[in-house]
C-alpha cells in the first residue's frame, strides 16, 4: 500500500501524520495507544476509534477517554474516510471482523490481541494474503529482545548435552483473563523448538513426583496492577540461568504497537512479526 500523500521526487519533504484506526479504543491498552499517538501529533492522527456496537463508551471522545485533550473522534463501531493502518487491541472473537474489514479496505493491520479463537486466526491468515498483517504475542520491544535471547540461550545449552529444566513464571494484573499469557506460551514454544519437547506442567501441587526431563513448567501469577513480567529459568546441575523482562507501564506495549504500525505502512501483503520490526532472527 503506497501512501498517496508521500512527497513527490524533487519536492521538499513534508512530514504528514499517519492516519491511525484503533480497534478496542476504550480498553486499557486502546486508551494508551490513543494517548501515546496523540502525544505525537506530527507523526500520528487518530481517524477511527472502534468498539463493539452498543459499547457503553460509544459516543465518547477517544482523546478525553484516554486522558488527553479531545480529538474530535468519537468511539463507535465503524469509521469513514481513509486510513493508513489499523491497530487491534481488542478481545478474542472480535479480531476476525476487523481483519476482514482491513483486508476489504486494503489497510495494513497490527494484531496485538492474544488468546485468539480459531476463527480469528483463520481470518488473520486470509487477510495476510491481501494486506500486510503483523501479529505478535507481545508488542513490547524488551520482550521481543528477550525472546531472541531465550531462543539463543536454549540453542547454546542444548549443545552442552546436559539436562536443562525450564520453568516459565509470568505475572500480570488481576484483570487478565487468559493464563498462561500468550507471551509465556511463545517463550515456551521457542524453548521447545531449541531443546525439544517433553510435555508441560501448569503449576504443581500434591505429590506429582520427580520432574520429568524436558518438561516445561508454566506458572501464572495474577495480582494487583502488574502490567506484565516474565522470567524464564534454565536449571542445570550446579548452576542456573534466568532471563527476566518486566514492564513498568502499559506504554511499552502501546509504543511497540505504534512502531509495528509504522513498519507495516507500505509493506507488501504477508504475515509479519515484531522480529521483522526489530531486525531479529
Amino acid at each position: 500500500m503506497t501512501d498517496a500523500r508521500a512527497p513527490q521526487a524533487g519536492s521538499s519533504p513534508s512530514p504528514v501524520p499517519r492516519r491511525l484506526v484503533v480497534h478496542g479504543a476504550a480498553g486499557r491498552m486502546g486508551r494508551r495507544i490513543v494517548a501515546c499517538a496523540a502525544g505525537e501529533p506530527a507523526v500520528w492522527k487518530i481517524v477511527g476509534a472502534l468498539e463493539a456496537a452498543g459499547h457503553p463508551r460509544t459516543g465518547d471522545d477517544a482523546g478525553t477517554l484516554a486522558g488527553v485533550p479531545a480529538l474530535g473522534v468519537a468511539i463507535g463501531d465503524s469509521w469513514t474516510g481513509p486510513a493508513d493502518v489499523v491497530i487491534d487491541f481488542s478481545l478474542p472473537g472480535a479480531v476476525a471482523a476487523i481483519a476482514a474489514a482491513s483486508a476489504e479496505r486494503g489497510i495494513p493491520l497490527v494484531v496485538a490481541t492474544t488468546g485468539l479463537e480459531q476463527a480469528d486466526q483463520t481470518a488473520i491468515a486470509a487477510a495476510a494474503r491481501r494486506i500486510a498483517v503483523l501479529q505478535a504475542p507481545s508488542m513490547s520491544v524488551a520482550v521481543n529482545v528477550a525472546m531472541d535471547l531465550v531462543s539463543r540461550a536454549a540453542a547454546l545449552l542444548r549443545r552442552t548435552g546436559e539436562r536443562v529444566d525450564v520453568e516459565i513464571v509470568e505475572c500480570h494484573h488481576r484483570h487478565k483473563e487468559d493464563a498462561p499469557s500468550g507471551t509465556a506460551l511463545r517463550f515456551g514454544s521457542l524453548v521447545e523448538g531449541a531443546l525439544g519437547g517433553g510435555g508441560v506442567a501448569h503449576g504443581r501441587e500434591g505429590r506429582p513426583g520427580a520432574r520429568p526431563a524436558g518438561e516445561i513448567g508454566y506458572h501464572a501469577v495474577r495480582a494487583g496492577d502488574n502490567p506484565g513480567e516474565h522470567t524464564i529459568l534454565f536449571g542445570l546441575d550446579g548452576e542456573s540461568l534466568a532471563v527476566n523482562v518486566r514492564a513498568t507501564s502499559r506504554d511499552c506495549y502501546a509504543r511497540g504497537a505504534l512502531a509495528a504500525a509504522a513498519f507495516l505502512i507500505g509493506r507488501p501483503a504477508g504475515l509479519y512479526s515484531m522480529a521483522d520490526v526489530l531486525g531479529l532472527g
